[in-house]
């Protein structure tokens, strides 16, 4: 089955600072571009940055926030679902850049369905992003009681 892409586009305040993040940091590969966005390729999905004025985006630390396994997850925020080995390469390479986590790498709900490993960080505009990766990718869409 193939799985449909999406297309998200998110406001940043400084295209530059978005460029070397989303393209050299996260490593995802540049498309069409213009004055004021730039088209991204996130693992097959189309990811905009669009310039936005400051104060338009009010981040992750502004954000609402929900208790989700001891944590405080900013709302809203994105990302993309894994495998566990793509997840462990791309958190070694977010902190070889020196990325600052909102939720650093680890596993939540250890031991029950939809274990998974997640980490929270922000774009340089301050886009809340989540990268997780399941123990078991059938257990994606598992109910678990909270």
């Amino acid at each position: 089955m193939t799985l449909p892409r999406f297309h998200l586009a998110v406001p940043v305040d400084d295209l530059a600072a978005a460029a070397h993040f989303y393209g050299d940091v996260l490593g995802c590969a540049r498309g069409r571009s213009a004055d004021r966005w730039i088209d991204w390729n996130l693992r097959g999905h189309q990811f905009v940055t669009h310039l936005a004025p400051a104060g338009n985006n009010k981040g992750a630390n502004n954000a609402a926030h929900n208790p989700v396994d001891g944590h405080d997850v900013p709302v809203p925020h994105f990302g993309l679902i894994l495998t566990v080995p793509d997840f462990h390469e791309l958190a070694e390479r977010l902190r070889a850049a020196g990325t600052a986590f909102v939720i650093e790498p680890y596993v939540r709900f250890a031991g029950q369905a939809g274990e998974q490993w997640t980490m929270f960080l922000t774009d340089p505009a301050g886009n809340a992003m989540e990268f997780k990766a399941f123990a078991d990718e059938s257990m994606i869409f598992a109910v678990v009681e909270s």
